[in-house]
This record gives C-alpha cells, structure tokens and sequence, in this order.
C-alpha cells in the first residue's frame, strides 16, 4: 500500500532500541497474533501475542500516543484455566495500565476468511459457528470477517472518547457498521 501519510518499517522484535523511537502518532493500532501450531510452542506464542504487543504499547505510550486499539479475544481472562484466554486476559490487564488517553479492546469471536495458513480446528467450527450465529438471539457469535474487525478498529478512533472501552463480539459488529465521519 502507498500513501503519502503512510510510512512502514519492517522492525525487529527482539532489538526493540533499534526502533522505539519510530512509534509516534496519534493511534497504535495493534492486531499481532499467532497459533501454537505457527509459533511451535505456548512460550513462543506468549512471546509473540502478549510480550511484543505490551512493549510496542508501553514504547507507544512512553512516546506520547493518544490512543491505543487492542485486537483481543472474546472469553479474555486473566484468570483462565485456558491458555489462549488467559494470555489474552493478562496483555489487556496490561495494557489497561498504561497511560494512554483511550484504550479500544475489541473482542471478536472467531474470525472467518481467508488464510496462508491450514487452520483445521477453524475450518472444521466455522460451519457450526455460521449454524449457531443464525440462531435468533445468538448472532454476535457468528464468526467475523478480518475486515469488519479492521472497520471496528477505525470506527472507535472516531468515536473520539477518552477512557477506557471494551466491545464484545456483538458490540464489535455494532461498531463496524457506525457511520465515519
């Protein structure tokens, strides 16, 4: 993608003083994550989707950015038996701690769409999930399409409110479909 507002850096995690100086701006938009089965074990996951999305928050917020949007999980927990959930729990603890003037969470269900990567435990939910989504009353479990979620993204920056906000999978679909300004 080109734009002239736009500028990317391909960065290395792991040599975070090679480049905390180049997150400024107004939003951080963060949407890092993994499977086990991509990273190879929960300690690399962890790494990847709790460890450099804390520090490129706390570099942002050190740095003076406003606003922060957090892609989560629905079911997040810090107090979760289950991995996924409870790491998910724990970056939004965090994350909550941070000084930023507006945190957006957004917690979506299971994404739908197209992938690189085989994800068969996906494939095989992804029509029960469609099934149950149609169900009357039970549509924010319906999976979601990485786009409404990047949609979500932008139309809380819009919302202009400070404080502290978490959408959950049915809120998520509301605030995709909000009017931009």
């Amino acid at each position: 993608m080109k734009h002239v507002k736009l500028e990317e850096h391909l960065v290395d995690f792991d040599a975070l003083d090679t480049w905390k100086k180049q997150v400024s701006g107004n939003v951080l938009y963060s949407a890092m994550g993994t499977t086990i089965g991509i990273a190879g074990s929960k300690e690399a996951q962890y790494k990847i989707d709790y460890t450099y999305q804390y520090q490129a928050a706390r570099i942002a917020a050190n740095n003076g950015v406003q606003e922060y949007v957090l892609i989560s999980a629905a079911g997040s927990d810090p107090g979760s038996k289950i991995f996924y959930s409870r790491m998910k729990g724990e970056l939004e603890r965090d994350i909550k701690k941070l000084p930023f003037e507006t945190i957006h969470i957004i917690r979506p269900g299971m994404l739908a769409g197209d992938r690189k990567e085989k994800r068969t435990g996906e494939k095989l939910m992804l029509p029960l999930m469609n099934f149950i989504g149609n169900i009357p009353g039970l549509g924010s479990l319906k999976p979601i399409q990485g786009m409404t979620v990047a949609q979500a993204m932008i139309n809380a920056t819009f919302r202009h409110v400070v404080g502290i906000h978490a959408y959950s999978m049915g809120e998520v679909f509301k605030l995709a479909e909000l009017p931009t300004k």
